[in-house]
């Protein structure tokens, strides 16, 4: 009877079984994010297409939608996309998914939550309205009141952080108002648009980074710096570790995730002497290092939660 009971439970499984087209934008299946998603969302039981979003082309003015890939229109071919969004081509890949969610279909990253994710400033800008704490940053474009730029954060040293990078890259740290004054002008001189924030020393080259899927956090992490490296990235070389979260910190990192429009998004913060302060939201977290750090099948709770979400 058991016996029978149990093939009964997994008839029923396999009859509301919903089998999901998966298109994962991203520049390369062989990265590890990418690949990772691919295979659990075919251990799921999901058809999965990786789609190079650089390579798509959009046509609007016509009656019905048209995403252009490789010689067909895939646009009405999707149940769900997860974008894997670089910041080299944030706009036009932002596009790409804004063309499809007016098709209707899921994202686990809205178009705006993209862009916003990909500028600095704007992201902080949102989060200091909705009252979350986050380091003293100064932004300008004038190349002739730098020094009441660095006074504006009262002390030395400040970090200086391109607007729009990555992985650390674009991040320098300015030691004396001279290195500060002499590395500003030449971000000013090439037309880069930066900004200045406070060096929070008791961070100690440390910070957080918490993963949110939905409304949970699936697992959190602590990045250090290398040894001299000021800067926690894994690609600069720091190490990681499983964290525990306060709660303050979760819902933090919760409360950031959805001003931003990001179902999916890696929170980074840093504890400071006030208290967590949120330095960054990332549309495209990497999977490698926190799901070796914590030992979560991140990739497996994402593809849950668009099952969740288009059934």
């Amino acid at each position: 009877m058991q016996k029978y009971g149990f093939c009964l439970t997994n008839c029923i499984k396999k009859m509301y079984h919903y089998r999901m087209n998966i298109y994962i934008f991203s520049l390369n299946s062989r990265i590890y994010s990418t690949s990772r998603l691919v295979e659990e969302a075919y251990l799921a039981g999901h058809d999965v297409r990786v789609v190079n979003h650089t390579q798509c082309s959009v046509l609007i003015g016509n009656e019905s939608p048209y995403v252009y890939y490789k010689g067909e229109n895939i646009i009405n071919k999707a149940d769900v996309i997860i974008p894997r969004i670089g910041a080299s081509v944030s706009r036009h890949g932002a596009a790409i998914v804004k063309q499809f969610e007016m098709n209707g279909v899921f994202s686990t990253a809205r178009s705006l939550g993209i862009l916003r994710a990909h500028n600095k400033l704007r992201t902080l800008q949102i989060l200091n309205r909705k009252h979350i704490p986050i380091p003293k940053t100064v932004f300008s474009i004038d190349p002739n009141n730098i020094d009441e730029q660095i006074e504006l954060l009262g002390q030395m040293p400040v970090i200086i952080k391109l607007q729009e990078g990555t992985q650390g890259l674009g991040v320098i740290l300015a030691e004396s108002k001279k290195s500060a004054k002499s590395i500003i002008d030449t971000f000013y001189n090439i037309n880069a648009n930066i900004l200045l924030q406070e060096f929070i020393e008791e961070s100690n080259g440390e910070d957080i980074r918490a993963f949110v899927v939905g409304n949970r956090i699936v697992a959190a992490m602590k990045r250090s710096g290398g040894e001299g490296e000021f800067r926690s990235n894994v690609h600069r070389g720091g190490s990681t570790e499983n964290v525990r979260l306060t709660n303050k910190e979760k819902k933090m990192a919760l409360r950031a995730a959805g001003h931003l429009g990001l179902p999916v998004a890696g929170v980074d913060m840093i504890r400071s002497k006030r208290g967590p302060l949120l330095i960054e939201v990332n549309a495209s977290p990497g999977l490698q290092g926190i799901e070796a750090a914590t030992g979560v099948n991140i990739a497996g709770e994402i593809i849950k939660f668009v099952e969740k979400n288009v059934r």
